[in-house]
């Protein structure tokens, strides 16, 4: 993912952030003095900056203001450094000194156990003895919550592929204009959960008697579920397939999508 080329180029975007709140007697060595950098600096990449049409100078009653074309440039880095910035967060968030696990067994504090992923659930034992292990901090009942540490190995996860049913919009009939010969098909192959996205998408479901496991957040719960190793079907209206598409090719998950609109 492409921040800035350079220091330049975000002393750049933090100058064009500051003249952008619009302060009509903003200064250089205002600039200067919360940048941590030279007024000649400053001065230098205000030129830049008029030169490449992100600034004007001497307009109205403003020192310096900013263009549209300023303006779309702060919000893409803006969006771009924010978007690194969550990247890095959950890369972070993954270092995690004590994890949770179901207890598969009663376990004991300072037991070493195994881990594996069942239906999409982390569990703990003393019996497997492959893959990722780790060891218990305190002692858990069968069933219970176990805290776990010092971590080591890998678990061994498949991400399965996920199926999508594209429903056609209530513009163009919705429910009512779909193929359930072909839905009750596709629905009779083997699925661990099952989601929706939009209201006619609930409607198959009803038809179906059929209770999703996640109708809210539904790109984030079908690629998070799939990466886990289950197998998903997630029925979704018109163009709201494009969030659960997008969400799975970003993680890179192997999807189908089965359009059942009527002939």
């Amino acid at each position: 993912m492409r921040i800035f080329k350079n220091k330049g180029e975000f002393t750049k975007f933090q100058i064009l952030a500051k003249i952008a709140q619009q302060e009509p007697h903003l200064k250089q060595k205002d600039i200067a003095d919360e940048l941590g950098i030279t007024v000649q600096a400053v001065s230098e990449n205000i030129k830049t900056l008029v030169k490449e049409g992100y600034v004007e100078t001497g307009s109205s009653n403003f020192r310096y203001k900013i263009t549209k074309y300023g303006i779309d440039k702060v919000k893409t880095e803006a969006i771009n450094l924010k978007a690194y910035s969550d990247m890095v967060l959950n890369t972070m968030n993954g270092y995690k000194s004590i994890w949770p696990a179901i207890a598969a067994e009663d376990l004991h504090q300072g037991e070493q156990v195994w881990l594996n992923m069942d239906d999409g659930i982390l569990y703990a034992d003393t019996e497997d003895k492959s893959g990722a292990y780790a060891e218990v901090f305190s002692d858990a009942l069968e069933g219970e919550d176990v805290t776990l540490i010092n971590l080591g190995g890998e678990i061994d996860l498949v991400p399965k592929d996920v199926v999508i049913v594209k429903i056609p919009p209530i513009s163009e009939g919705g429910s009512r204009v779909c193929d359930m010969d072909k839905i009750h098909e596709i629905y009779s192959q083997e699925f661990d959960r099952i989601g929706v996205l939009g209201t006619s998408a609930r409607a198959i479901t009803n038809h179906l008697n059929v209770y999703p496991d996640f109708e809210f957040a539904t790109a984030s719960a079908t690629a998070s579920a799939a990466e886990k190793g289950l197998r998903v079907l997630v029925f979704s209206v018109g163009k709201m397939t494009n969030r659960i598409i997008s969400k799975l090719e970003e993680k890179g998950i192997v999807y189908t999508i089965e359009d059942v609109k009527k002939a």
